[in-house]
């Protein structure tokens, strides 16, 4: 596997080059951070999509010596790869609560449906992911679109071909599409790095 190689305080640790749909994390320990001990640094990277449940994650962290029972029963998530860093403060989130929220929303079983959480968190954030899971489960994006490689130009043509508008061909270059694309994604849409996502919940 490629490695890239990550200056962590002063030691270097190795995290894989993850590919477009992984989700990676290490999972630190608030009892051996605040003994910085030699699990001070969290646990090697561990590619969340390889677990089935948490239980697997519990005994791979019990294999790498962590006490799960005593000093290191407090997990965090020390670092993370894969979703918008700006989503959530990841250092009071649980652990197993990131987990079992990716599990329930199948994003690591349809590709589609990862592509369209990472869409959803570049504009929203992670409790706002987690309270759709929670109230539909995998069902979470059902009223979410994306509109990959669009800008509003090209919106607002798709939404004026949807509601069936004509116009002569000769005067479409008087109309201003962009303008009409904002206008019709006003309360629903919003931009996102690969497009437009609209969101109808």
């Amino acid at each position: 596997m490629e490695l890239l190689t990550q200056k962590n305080e002063g030691k270097l640790a190795e995290c894989p080059r993850r590919s477009q749909d992984e989700i990676n994390v290490v999972i630190g320990s608030w009892g051996s951070y605040n003994e910085c001990n030699e699990r001070a640094l969290g646990s090697q990277w561990l590619n969340l999509a390889e677990f089935s449940d948490w239980d697997e994650i519990r005994q791979e962290l019990t294999n790498q010596g962590f006490e799960l029972d005593g000093l290191d029963e407090e997990l965090f998530i020390q670092d993370i790869e894969g979703l918008p860093s700006n989503c959530a403060s990841w250092d009071y989130m649980s652990p197993c609560s990131l987990f079992t929220t990716l599990q329930e929303s199948r994003v690591f079983d349809e590709q589609h449906k990862f592509d369209t959480m990472i869409a959803f968190l570049e504009v929203r954030c992670f409790s706002d992911f987690k309270e759709l899971v929670s109230e539909r489960g995998s069902n979470w994006d059902d009223d979410i679109y994306l509109y990959p490689n669009f800008d509003w130009e090209d919106y607002g043509r798709e939404m004026f071909d949807c509601y069936g508008y004509k116009i002569e061909e000769r005067l479409l270059d008087f109309f201003d599409f962009e303008a009409y694309g904002r206008y019709c994604g006003d309360y629903y849409c919003e931009e996102y790095s690969n497009g437009i996502i609209e969101i109808v919940v």
